[in-house]
Protein backbone atom coordinates (compact mmCIF):
# COMPACT_ATOMS: atom_id res chain seq x y z
CA UNK A 1 0.00 0.00 0.00
CA UNK A 2 1.26 3.47 -0.87
CA UNK A 3 -0.25 6.57 0.65
CA UNK A 4 0.04 10.21 -0.35
CA UNK A 5 -1.69 13.46 0.56
CA UNK A 6 -2.06 16.42 -1.74
CA UNK A 7 -4.07 19.61 -2.11
CA UNK A 8 -6.44 20.17 -4.99
CA UNK A 9 -9.67 21.83 -6.18
CA UNK A 10 -9.25 25.58 -5.77
CA UNK A 11 -7.21 25.52 -2.60
CA UNK A 12 -9.32 22.97 -0.73
CA UNK A 13 -7.53 20.03 0.84
CA UNK A 14 -8.67 16.42 0.54
CA UNK A 15 -7.07 13.11 1.49
CA UNK A 16 -5.90 10.97 -1.40
CA UNK A 17 -4.91 7.36 -0.74
CA UNK A 18 -3.25 5.21 -3.39
CA UNK A 19 -3.82 1.49 -2.89
CA UNK A 20 -2.98 -1.02 -5.60
CA UNK A 21 -3.53 1.55 -8.33
CA UNK A 22 -6.83 2.90 -6.96
CA UNK A 23 -7.19 6.54 -5.92
CA UNK A 24 -9.54 7.01 -2.96
CA UNK A 25 -10.95 10.48 -2.31
CA UNK A 26 -13.19 11.06 0.70
CA UNK A 27 -14.03 7.36 0.96
CA UNK A 28 -15.00 6.85 -2.71
CA UNK A 29 -12.38 5.33 -4.98
CA UNK A 30 -11.83 5.65 -8.70
CA UNK A 31 -11.88 2.23 -10.34
CA UNK A 32 -8.50 0.51 -10.56
CA UNK A 33 -7.53 -1.31 -13.77
CA UNK A 34 -7.22 -4.57 -11.81
CA UNK A 35 -6.96 -5.66 -8.21
CA UNK A 36 -3.77 -7.70 -8.83
CA UNK A 37 -4.54 -10.37 -6.23
CA UNK A 38 -2.44 -13.53 -6.49
CA UNK A 39 -1.72 -16.56 -4.35
CA UNK A 40 0.85 -15.87 -1.65
CA UNK A 41 0.78 -19.23 0.11
CA UNK A 42 -0.81 -22.67 0.15
CA UNK A 43 -0.52 -24.49 3.48
CA UNK A 44 -1.74 -28.02 4.12
CA UNK A 45 -3.30 -28.10 7.59
CA UNK A 46 -4.98 -31.51 7.68
CA UNK A 47 -7.30 -32.36 10.55
CA UNK A 48 -10.78 -33.84 10.70
CA UNK A 49 -14.02 -32.09 9.95
CA UNK A 50 -15.78 -30.04 7.35
CA UNK A 51 -15.81 -26.27 7.53
CA UNK A 52 -18.22 -23.43 6.95
CA UNK A 53 -17.76 -19.79 7.95
CA UNK A 54 -14.46 -18.67 9.42
CA UNK A 55 -13.03 -15.31 10.44
CA UNK A 56 -9.93 -13.17 11.01
CA UNK A 57 -9.60 -11.62 14.46
CA UNK A 58 -8.64 -8.14 13.21
CA UNK A 59 -6.74 -7.04 16.34
CA UNK A 60 -4.29 -9.95 16.24
CA UNK A 61 -4.57 -11.13 12.61
CA UNK A 62 -5.26 -14.66 13.89
CA UNK A 63 -7.45 -16.86 11.70
CA UNK A 64 -10.13 -18.97 13.44
CA UNK A 65 -11.56 -21.91 11.46
CA UNK A 66 -14.42 -23.96 12.96
CA UNK A 67 -14.09 -27.63 11.89
CA UNK A 68 -17.30 -29.16 13.29
CA UNK A 69 -15.75 -30.57 16.52
CA UNK A 70 -12.86 -28.15 16.96
CA UNK A 71 -11.59 -24.70 15.99
CA UNK A 72 -8.18 -24.27 14.40
CA UNK A 73 -6.35 -21.06 15.33
CA UNK A 74 -3.69 -19.89 12.87
CA UNK A 75 -1.25 -17.01 12.68
CA UNK A 76 -1.43 -14.71 9.60
CA UNK A 77 1.03 -16.94 7.72
CA UNK A 78 -1.00 -20.10 8.28
CA UNK A 79 0.96 -21.60 11.18
CA UNK A 80 -1.27 -23.54 13.60
CA UNK A 81 -1.16 -21.81 17.00
CA UNK A 82 -3.81 -23.91 18.73
CA UNK A 83 -6.62 -26.38 18.10
CA UNK A 84 -9.56 -25.72 20.41
CA UNK A 85 -11.76 -28.62 21.48
CA UNK A 86 -14.65 -28.17 23.89
CA UNK A 87 -17.38 -30.63 24.97
CA UNK A 88 -20.30 -28.75 23.39
CA UNK A 89 -18.58 -28.24 20.04
CA UNK A 90 -20.69 -30.53 17.86
CA UNK A 91 -21.21 -29.46 14.27
CA UNK A 92 -19.65 -26.04 14.82
CA UNK A 93 -20.58 -23.82 11.86
CA UNK A 94 -19.59 -20.21 12.48
CA UNK A 95 -17.56 -17.93 14.71
CA UNK A 96 -17.75 -14.25 15.56
CA UNK A 97 -15.79 -11.86 17.80
CA UNK A 98 -16.81 -9.26 20.37
CA UNK A 99 -13.58 -7.21 20.31
CA UNK A 100 -14.29 -5.02 23.35
CA UNK A 101 -14.95 -8.08 25.49
CA UNK A 102 -12.07 -10.13 24.06
CA UNK A 103 -14.50 -12.95 23.37
CA UNK A 104 -15.34 -15.29 20.51
CA UNK A 105 -18.62 -17.16 20.01
CA UNK A 106 -19.19 -20.36 17.99
CA UNK A 107 -22.47 -21.89 16.84
CA UNK A 108 -22.77 -25.62 17.56
CA UNK A 109 -25.64 -26.93 15.45
CA UNK A 110 -25.91 -30.49 16.75
CA UNK A 111 -25.44 -29.46 20.38
CA UNK A 112 -27.96 -26.61 19.98
CA UNK A 113 -25.59 -24.27 21.76
CA UNK A 114 -23.11 -21.42 21.55
CA UNK A 115 -19.61 -21.72 23.02
CA UNK A 116 -18.09 -18.51 24.45
CA UNK A 117 -14.27 -18.39 24.22
CA UNK A 118 -11.85 -16.05 26.02
CA UNK A 119 -9.57 -14.66 23.30
CA UNK A 120 -6.70 -14.04 25.73
CA UNK A 121 -6.56 -17.56 27.15
CA UNK A 122 -8.37 -19.46 24.35
CA UNK A 123 -10.34 -21.23 27.08
CA UNK A 124 -14.09 -21.81 27.11
CA UNK A 125 -15.95 -19.32 29.30
CA UNK A 126 -19.44 -20.74 29.02
CA UNK A 127 -21.77 -22.82 26.90
CA UNK A 128 -25.14 -21.22 26.16
CA UNK A 129 -27.89 -23.72 25.39
CA UNK A 130 -30.51 -22.80 22.76
CA UNK A 131 -33.52 -25.08 23.34
CA UNK A 132 -35.14 -26.41 20.15
CA UNK A 133 -32.78 -24.43 17.94
CA UNK A 134 -29.86 -25.49 15.76
CA UNK A 135 -27.74 -22.33 15.33
CA UNK A 136 -25.88 -21.80 12.06
CA UNK A 137 -24.81 -18.26 11.13
CA UNK A 138 -23.73 -15.85 13.87
CA UNK A 139 -23.25 -12.09 14.23
CA UNK A 140 -22.06 -9.63 16.88
CA UNK A 141 -24.01 -6.36 16.92
CA UNK A 142 -21.94 -3.56 18.53
CA UNK A 143 -24.93 -1.27 19.02
CA UNK A 144 -26.78 -3.65 21.36
CA UNK A 145 -23.69 -5.63 22.43
CA UNK A 146 -25.59 -8.76 21.59
CA UNK A 147 -24.67 -11.88 19.66
CA UNK A 148 -27.32 -13.13 17.24
CA UNK A 149 -27.56 -16.73 16.04
CA UNK A 150 -29.44 -17.67 12.86
CA UNK A 151 -31.42 -20.77 13.78
CA UNK A 152 -32.91 -23.84 12.17
CA UNK A 153 -34.50 -27.17 13.15
CA UNK A 154 -37.29 -26.52 13.97
CA UNK A 155 -37.20 -22.80 14.80
CA UNK A 156 -36.43 -20.38 11.98
CA UNK A 157 -35.63 -17.32 14.02
CA UNK A 158 -32.66 -15.38 15.43
CA UNK A 159 -31.68 -15.65 19.09
CA UNK A 160 -30.19 -12.64 20.93
CA UNK A 161 -27.51 -13.36 23.57
CA UNK A 162 -26.01 -10.70 25.83
CA UNK A 163 -22.33 -10.88 24.85
CA UNK A 164 -21.16 -9.90 28.34
CA UNK A 165 -23.38 -12.05 30.56
CA UNK A 166 -24.08 -14.92 28.16
CA UNK A 167 -27.79 -14.70 28.95
CA UNK A 168 -30.44 -15.19 26.28
CA UNK A 169 -32.34 -11.93 25.81
CA UNK A 170 -35.00 -13.13 23.38
CA UNK A 171 -35.74 -14.25 19.83
CA UNK A 172 -36.67 -12.50 16.60
CA UNK A 173 -39.30 -14.25 14.49
CA UNK A 174 -38.14 -14.29 10.86
CA UNK A 175 -40.01 -15.14 7.63
CA UNK A 176 -37.90 -18.29 7.20
CA UNK A 177 -34.42 -19.61 7.98
CA UNK A 178 -31.78 -16.88 7.84
CA UNK A 179 -28.46 -17.75 6.21
CA UNK A 180 -26.13 -14.87 7.16
CA UNK A 181 -26.42 -11.45 8.79
CA UNK A 182 -24.79 -8.03 9.00
CA UNK A 183 -25.20 -5.08 11.39
CA UNK A 184 -25.01 -1.40 10.47
CA UNK A 185 -23.67 -0.37 13.90
CA UNK A 186 -26.77 1.73 14.55
CA UNK A 187 -29.05 -0.96 15.90
CA UNK A 188 -30.25 -2.56 12.66
CA UNK A 189 -29.48 -6.14 11.58
CA UNK A 190 -29.98 -7.43 8.04
CA UNK A 191 -30.39 -11.12 7.23
CA UNK A 192 -30.59 -13.19 4.06
CA UNK A 193 -33.70 -15.37 3.89
CA UNK A 194 -32.30 -18.05 1.61
CA UNK A 195 -35.39 -20.07 0.61
CA UNK A 196 -37.49 -16.98 -0.18
CA UNK A 197 -34.74 -14.83 -1.72
CA UNK A 198 -35.54 -11.99 0.66
CA UNK A 199 -33.72 -9.54 2.90
CA UNK A 200 -35.13 -8.88 6.37
CA UNK A 201 -34.21 -5.94 8.61
CA UNK A 202 -34.81 -6.08 12.36
CA UNK A 203 -34.19 -3.85 15.36
CA UNK A 204 -31.39 -5.36 17.46
CA UNK A 205 -32.66 -3.86 20.73
CA UNK A 206 -36.43 -4.16 20.33
CA UNK A 207 -36.09 -7.56 18.57
CA UNK A 208 -38.74 -6.57 16.05
CA UNK A 209 -38.75 -7.07 12.29
CA UNK A 210 -38.87 -3.71 10.53
CA UNK A 211 -38.87 -4.62 6.84
CA UNK A 212 -38.67 -7.56 4.46
CA UNK A 213 -37.77 -6.97 0.81
CA UNK A 214 -37.47 -9.13 -2.28
CA UNK A 215 -33.94 -9.60 -3.59
CA UNK A 216 -35.05 -10.29 -7.20
CA UNK A 217 -33.35 -11.07 -9.53
CA UNK A 218 -31.19 -12.79 -6.89
CA UNK A 219 -32.11 -16.38 -6.05
CA UNK A 220 -30.82 -18.41 -3.08
CA UNK A 221 -28.90 -15.65 -1.25
CA UNK A 222 -26.04 -16.94 0.93
CA UNK A 223 -23.05 -14.67 1.62
CA UNK A 224 -23.61 -11.16 2.96
CA UNK A 225 -21.29 -8.23 3.69
CA UNK A 226 -21.77 -4.52 4.33
CA UNK A 227 -20.51 -1.05 3.43
CA UNK A 228 -21.97 0.88 6.35
CA UNK A 229 -20.59 4.24 5.16
CA UNK A 230 -22.53 4.10 1.89
CA UNK A 231 -25.40 1.98 3.26
CA UNK A 232 -24.94 -0.93 0.88
CA UNK A 233 -25.17 -4.69 1.33
CA UNK A 234 -23.41 -7.20 -0.93
CA UNK A 235 -25.43 -10.37 -1.39
CA UNK A 236 -23.90 -13.48 -2.91
CA UNK A 237 -26.58 -15.38 -4.82
CA UNK A 238 -26.42 -19.01 -5.91
CA UNK A 239 -28.14 -17.91 -9.13
CA UNK A 240 -24.74 -16.60 -10.21
CA UNK A 241 -24.98 -12.91 -9.35
CA UNK A 242 -23.73 -10.49 -6.74
CA UNK A 243 -26.63 -8.22 -5.78
CA UNK A 244 -25.91 -4.81 -4.28
CA UNK A 245 -28.71 -3.51 -2.06
CA UNK A 246 -29.42 -0.04 -0.70
CA UNK A 247 -30.40 -1.11 2.80
CA UNK A 248 -32.28 2.11 3.55
CA UNK A 249 -35.06 1.07 1.17
CA UNK A 250 -34.30 -2.53 0.13
CA UNK A 251 -33.71 -1.62 -3.51
CA UNK A 252 -31.29 -3.74 -5.57
CA UNK A 253 -29.19 -1.02 -7.21
CA UNK A 254 -26.78 -3.19 -9.20
CA UNK A 255 -25.89 -6.79 -10.04
CA UNK A 256 -22.69 -8.42 -11.29
CA UNK A 257 -22.06 -11.95 -12.61
CA UNK A 258 -20.07 -14.25 -10.31
CA UNK A 259 -19.12 -17.94 -10.24
CA UNK A 260 -21.13 -20.98 -9.15
CA UNK A 261 -21.70 -22.00 -5.54
CA UNK A 262 -21.09 -18.70 -3.76
CA UNK A 263 -21.09 -18.92 0.03
CA UNK A 264 -19.38 -15.73 1.24
CA UNK A 265 -18.88 -12.09 0.33
CA UNK A 266 -16.52 -9.54 1.89
CA UNK A 267 -16.04 -5.78 1.58
CA UNK A 268 -12.75 -3.98 2.13
CA UNK A 269 -13.57 -0.46 3.33
CA UNK A 270 -10.10 0.90 2.54
CA UNK A 271 -9.72 -0.38 -1.03
CA UNK A 272 -13.48 -0.32 -1.77
CA UNK A 273 -13.22 -3.84 -3.18
CA UNK A 274 -16.02 -6.41 -2.93
CA UNK A 275 -15.19 -10.15 -2.98
CA UNK A 276 -17.47 -13.13 -3.68
CA UNK A 277 -15.99 -16.61 -3.09
CA UNK A 278 -17.49 -19.51 -5.00
CA UNK A 279 -17.21 -23.29 -4.77
CA UNK A 280 -16.31 -23.53 -8.46
CA UNK A 281 -12.82 -22.30 -7.59
CA UNK A 282 -13.18 -18.56 -8.19
CA UNK A 283 -13.34 -15.32 -6.24
CA UNK A 284 -14.95 -12.44 -8.11
CA UNK A 285 -13.47 -9.03 -7.25
CA UNK A 286 -15.46 -5.86 -7.97
CA UNK A 287 -14.70 -2.23 -7.22
CA UNK A 288 -17.22 0.20 -5.75
CA UNK A 289 -16.83 3.18 -8.09
CA UNK A 290 -19.80 4.85 -6.41
CA UNK A 291 -22.57 3.48 -4.17
CA UNK A 292 -24.62 2.50 -7.24
CA UNK A 293 -21.84 1.69 -9.73
CA UNK A 294 -19.51 -1.32 -9.61
CA UNK A 295 -16.78 -2.57 -11.91
CA UNK A 296 -15.61 -6.17 -12.04
CA UNK A 297 -11.82 -5.95 -11.88
CA UNK A 298 -10.59 -9.52 -11.41
CA UNK A 299 -11.51 -13.18 -11.14
CA UNK A 300 -9.09 -14.92 -8.78
CA UNK A 301 -8.53 -18.61 -9.53
CA UNK A 302 -8.64 -20.57 -6.27
CA UNK A 303 -9.54 -24.28 -6.04
CA UNK A 304 -12.68 -26.37 -6.26
CA UNK A 305 -14.59 -26.25 -2.98
CA UNK A 306 -13.10 -22.96 -1.73
CA UNK A 307 -16.53 -21.43 -1.18
CA UNK A 308 -16.02 -19.41 2.01
CA UNK A 309 -13.36 -16.85 2.91
CA UNK A 310 -12.12 -14.33 5.45
CA UNK A 311 -10.57 -10.89 5.00
CA UNK A 312 -7.80 -9.23 7.01
CA UNK A 313 -8.88 -5.60 6.85
CA UNK A 314 -5.40 -4.24 7.63
CA UNK A 315 -3.07 -6.17 5.32
CA UNK A 316 -5.93 -6.87 2.85
CA UNK A 317 -5.15 -10.58 2.61
CA UNK A 318 -7.90 -12.97 1.59
CA UNK A 319 -8.01 -16.43 3.16
CA UNK A 320 -9.96 -19.37 1.78
CA UNK A 321 -9.90 -23.11 2.49
CA UNK A 322 -10.61 -26.36 0.69
CA UNK A 323 -9.55 -30.01 0.49
CA UNK A 324 -9.57 -32.97 -1.84
CA UNK A 325 -12.85 -34.87 -1.91
CA UNK A 326 -13.89 -38.50 -2.10
CA UNK A 327 -17.19 -40.08 -3.20
CA UNK A 328 -20.39 -39.04 -1.46
CA UNK A 329 -21.87 -41.57 0.99
CA UNK A 330 -25.16 -43.29 0.26
CA UNK A 331 -28.28 -41.13 0.79
CA UNK A 332 -30.19 -41.52 4.04
CA UNK A 333 -33.45 -40.14 5.39
CA UNK A 334 -31.51 -37.56 7.40
CA UNK A 335 -29.12 -36.79 4.50
CA UNK A 336 -31.04 -37.34 1.23
CA UNK A 337 -28.42 -35.41 -0.78
CA UNK A 338 -25.05 -36.12 0.87
CA UNK A 339 -21.99 -34.14 -0.09
CA UNK A 340 -18.68 -35.66 -1.19
CA UNK A 341 -16.50 -36.80 1.69
CA UNK A 342 -13.59 -34.63 2.81
CA UNK A 343 -10.15 -36.23 2.64
CA UNK A 344 -8.95 -34.91 5.99
CA UNK A 345 -5.21 -35.00 5.35
CA UNK A 346 -5.58 -32.64 2.38
CA UNK A 347 -7.42 -29.77 4.13
CA UNK A 348 -5.54 -26.60 3.16
CA UNK A 349 -5.44 -22.84 3.55
CA UNK A 350 -4.98 -20.56 0.54
CA UNK A 351 -3.76 -16.99 1.13
CA UNK A 352 -4.13 -14.26 -1.50
CA UNK A 353 -2.72 -10.75 -1.52
CA UNK A 354 -1.14 -8.09 -3.73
Amino acid sequence: MRAGIRSFIAGSVASVLLIGGATIIRGVAAAPQSSDYHQLKKITLGGDGRWDYFEVEQATHRVFIPRRTHVMVLDPEGKVLDDLKFPGMKNAHGIVFAPELKRAFTTNGDDKSVTIIDLNTLKAVEEVKLPDRAPDGILFDPASKRVFTMNDDPATDATAIDADTGKIVGNVELPDKAETAQADGLGHVYVNIEAKAELTEFDSKALKVLHTWSLAPCKTPTGLSIDAEHKRLFVGCRSGVLAIVNYTNGKVVATLPIGRGVDATRFDTETQLVFASCGDGTITVAHEDSPDKYTKVQTISTEQGARTMALDEQNHHIYTVTSDFGPAPAPTKEEPDPRPTVIASTFRLLIYGR
